[in-house]
């Protein structure tokens, strides 16, 4: 069998709603994000681990997906098959971050001002590549890799951890993948608890210490979901979307753990969650059974939205803010535009999929997978 014969497997649909769960959870943070005067004040303190969970899930869905079909793939139809489903959103998410930019200028963000629009447009192209740009190119200020699109900088990571799987680790064996997850998990503990700020936060800048915390939060999520799927079969659990979703909006809402006086409490927080309570959670969600269509209906949903909102949200939030930040806003003052930004970036995210990424999507895979063939027969 060739790749362009190559089916897809059946989606696990709690898992899609968890996936979606947390995206929205994500676009939550960022929003209460813009009136935190500290790491410690944070409302939905917890949502920057969002992103862990969501590497515990690609490791998982990827070894599902790829590890009993190397014999009939080759690494670059793996390459392929990854750069059809998540590039596109990565270059709308670039474009849209480049027709925000002016709208967000203020004087929490002075640079925006300053810069040329054919500085703009060179750095929204190199976006749209997903190649990290040097802080010389900044145009924000924020140090980011993506200034115009900042949750880019996971998808960044996302690429290389799917990249040394289809390189290397996908050829491991179960005990050689344990040996790695339990040394990425020491660093993990190490790299948290010893945190200057008591957090994981961070991995979005191109430089040693961002790099490190980037590695780091890629490395053992990712590829103990991979050894998730290879050890532990989905059992059968009638609940288990309600419980597993309960879990992960606690996860992610919980106040900071142990205050300025112990910091490094919550950093230990932060990684028993990535260590332990994620893997959990997957586990629950892809044994879980879903009860009617309405049930079956909302995962989907929340799965299909899940990567356009993630990846698409952040230029609206550059623009509240900057509001938020420059009147001295307060949550609750905040609370009604927040609430239609939420929507707004939820509509957006809708529109990208029904209208661009999945119409570019299947002309992809037509074009790569089936040209010259019969599609009754692939």
């Amino acid at each position: 069998m060739q790749v362009n014969q190559l089916k897809s497997k059946p989606h696990f649909p709690i898992l899609d709603g968890l996936r979606g769960i947390a995206a929205l959870m994500v676009v939550a943070f960022h929003l209460c994000e813009a009136h935190a005067t500290s790491r410690f004040d944070q409302f939905i303190n917890h949502g920057y681990l969002a992103v862990d969970f969501f590497f515990v899930l690609s490791g998982f869905v990827i070894g599902y997906a790829y590890d009993d079909r190397w014999g009939k793939i080759t690494i670059g139809d793996f390459i392929k098959r990854r750069l059809i489903r998540l590039q596109p959103m990565v270059i709308i998410g670039s474009i849209i971050g480049g027709i925000c930019f002016y709208f967000q200028a203020s004087d929490f963000f002075p640079l925006i001002a300053k810069t040329p629009i054919w500085k703009m447009l060179i750095v929204m192209l190199i976006g749209c590549t997903l190649l990290p740009i040097p802080k010389s190119m900044d145009i924000r200020g924020w140090q980011e890799m993506h200034p115009l699109d900042g949750p880019a900088w996971s998808l960044f990571f996302e690429y290389i951890g799917n990249i040394l799987y289809a390189l290397f680790v996908r050829k491991f064996s179960n005990t050689l993948l344990s040996i790695l997850v339990f040394l990425c998990g020491a660093v993990l503990i190490h790299l948290t608890v010893t945190s200057p700020n008591g957090d994981i936060i961070g991995g979005w800048s191109i430089d040693p210490t961002q790099l490190y915390i980037g590695f780091t939060r890629l490395m053992y999520p990712f590829f103990s979901g991979l050894l998730l799927y290879r050890l532990v079969k989905p059992g059968k659990m009638k609940h288990g979307f309600l419980l597993s979703a309960i879990l992960i909006v606690i996860v992610l809402a919980i106040p900071r753990i142990g205050g300025k006086e112990n910091i490094w409490q919550n950093g230990l927080y932060d990684a028993l969650n990535i260590i332990i309570t994620f893997p959990i959670i997957v586990y629950l969600g892809a044994s879980g059974e879903l009860k009617g269509n309405f049930q079956n209906k909302i995962c989907k949903f929340l799965g299909d939205i899940s990567y356009p909102i993630y990846i698409t949200h952040y230029p609206l939030i550059y623009i509240y803010t900057a509001w938020a930040k420059d009147n001295k806003i307060s949550l609750q003052e905040g609370l009604p535009l927040a609430s239609l930004v939420f929507i707004a970036s939820l509509t957006l995210a809708y529109v990208c999929l029904k209208f661009y990424d999945e119409p570019v999507r299947a002309w992809l895979k037509k074009s790569v997978f089936m040209r010259g063939k019969n599609p009754a027969k692939v």
